[in-house]
């Protein structure tokens, strides 16, 4: 539960203690969008109804590290802001922060003097590290927004404050712009926050944010672009349910898909929209992979819901592995004729339009919806008895085993080699190995991380010669009766011809051992 606050505390402030500091476990949900949707946030019922906390304030924010950023390297952030005439110094720790919502411990206290004080700090840990380092603080970068807080109680027990912030992070003469609302809880359950969110979603262009301004701020210091985000190693244990093991999971493939979002809109880099349908792949794999341990209509609405999601996004993503993998190693060989050339120019142009395109619906309300309502839904997903009491590792090696078996099924449909049964094949040997990867700290490590690599070799030929047999059916249909074009198209299949026949020769006989010989899960 969060602590309440006085009604005379200034937006972001807990009631102080005798001594001036307060140290609170700040609970918020952090939601950002378009400057220009600004106006309907303020007309929205729910924001223009609710009483005022104060009037609209401009917040002046000085963030201080060391030259080497050694605040930064420990995940703690000290600020200086200015708030009309009343100067505060917070610090705060690591936030734990998955779907927008975060928790992280903080105190604040008045800043006197021009110097800071972290001698009321309660964590010995913190207050030395920071008294060791004080001598050594430096400005780094500011933020400037006008701050509009509201205080929205829909129902007895729920008290949450909505904060608009509009305004500019700024570092080493470079700006950036800030929008977003923030809904931090005072009392009630975190899941009030979602319901808030979502029924403002449902009109407006909201994003949950699980990147903190100081961070932003950081990057622009260090005039660090967004980069894409790939997954990150499993973080499972032996002692979680199969459900809690589920939600930390799709947690993680959440941030992956929020993180790689916001590059895909903007940026030109591929790898983001890349790195994006992954995170929604993944997310896919985990709920067929913890399907028998979840509500039924729970994995088939999110199923579908993350498929569709997907799809949107897949022609753009298909064009650029068209240009890199198929045409561009025709074109680099020096041996593209003028046909050659022209399919290549259609490529780059079909591509860029998808890529808008996808742009275009990445900048849709629904995106950030649907992001909402399943943080929404992993906050709230709960085990029932038998599955909290079921063993996980248990658990894992039954579903890899199973996994691998309709592996085999796909490896035996695949014989002739049919290019839509080899993608079979390719599919299902993707989920085994997300499937790997999630379930990896239950697993022996060494001769598992082998296993997963023999997978992943495997699927990296069967994906050349996927994108090779679309490629070849869409320059065909491209070309359509020209001849010119069609003289292209088989120019471009019949260069690649040798490659695919060999690598179709091979992949099948050096798949066998793996999905035949001993799993390094079995006891």
């Amino acid at each position: 539960m969060a602590r309440a606050r006085s009604p005379d505390s200034p937006p972001g402030a807990y009631p102080m203690t005798t001594d001036g500091t307060t140290m609170s476990h700040e609970i918020e949900l952090k939601l950002t969008l378009p400057t220009k949707a600004l106006p309907a946030l303020r007309r929205h019922p729910l924001i223009a109804d609710a009483p005022r906390e104060g009037r609209a304030c401009t917040l002046e924010n000085t963030y201080f590290d060391t030259p080497e950023l050694e605040l930064r390297e420990r995940r703690m952030a000290v600020r200086t802001r200015k708030a009309g005439t009343r100067w505060l110094q917070t610090v705060k720790c690591a936030a734990q922060s998955a779907g927008g919502l975060s928790s992280r411990p903080e105190w604040e206290q008045p800043y006197v003097n021009g110097s800071f004080d972290f001698s009321a700090i309660d964590r010995d840990d913190v207050r030395t590290r920071l008294e060791n380092l004080q001598p050594s603080l430096v400005p780094v970068f500011t933020t400037h927004f006008k701050r509009e807080t509201c205080i929205l109680t829909p129902r007895d027990g729920v008290k949450v404050l909505a904060m608009i912030d509009n305004g500019s992070i700024e570092a080493g003469g470079h700006s950036r712009p800030l929008c977003e609302l923030e809904l931090e809880l005072v009392e009630g359950d975190p899941s009030e926050l979602y319901a808030l969110a979502l029924t403002l979603a449902e009109t407006l262009p909201l994003t949950p944010e699980n990147v903190s301004k100081a961070e932003r701020g950081y990057r622009l210091f260090s005039n660090h672009a967004l980069r894409p985000a790939k997954a990150r190693p499993s973080r499972l244990t032996p002692e979680q349910s199969p459900v809690d093991a589920f939600r930390l999971i799709a947690f993680d493939c959440l941030s992956l898909w929020q993180t790689n979002e916001s590059g895909a809109r903007e940026s030109d880099d591929p790898e983001f929209i890349h790195q994006l349908r992954v995170a929604l792949r993944r997310l896919r794999s985990a709920l067929r992979l913890f399907g028998p341990a979840l509500p039924q209509q729970f994995v088939e609405r999110w199923s579908q819901g993350l498929k569709e999601a997907a799809d949107g996004l897949g022609a753009a993503r298909d064009l650029d592995v068209m240009l890199a993998e198929v045409l561009s190693p025709v074109a680099e060989s020096g041996l593209a004729d003028d046909a050659t050339q022209r399919l290549i120019a259609m490529a780059v142009d079909r591509r860029d339009r998808e890529k808008t395109a996808a742009r275009e619906q990445l900048l849709a309300a629904s995106h950030g919806r649907q992001m909402l309502a399943l943080a929404a839904e992993l906050y709230a997903l709960q085990s029932d008895s038998l599955v909290k009491s079921a063993n996980l590792t248990t658990f894992a090696r039954l579903q890899l085993t199973q996994l691998r078996k309709r592996a085999r099924k796909r490896y035996t449909a695949a014989a002739e080699l049919h290019p839509e049964k080899l993608h079979e094949l390719r599919v299902s040997l993707k989920r085994l190995r997300y499937a790997i990867e999630f379930l990896l700290p239950l697993l022996p490590e060494k001769a598992t991380v082998r296993f997963a690599n023999d997978i992943a070799e495997i699927q990296e030929t069967l994906g050349y010669l996927n994108d090779e047999a679309v490629a070849r059916s869409r320059l065909k249909a491209w070309a359509g009766k020209d001849p010119e074009l069609r003289s292209g198209a088989a120019f471009v299949a019949g260069w690649h011809a040798p490659k695919i026949a060999r690598l179709r020769r091979n992949v099948l006989p050096a798949l066998e051992p793996i999905l035949w010989g001993k799993a390094p899960w079995r006891r």
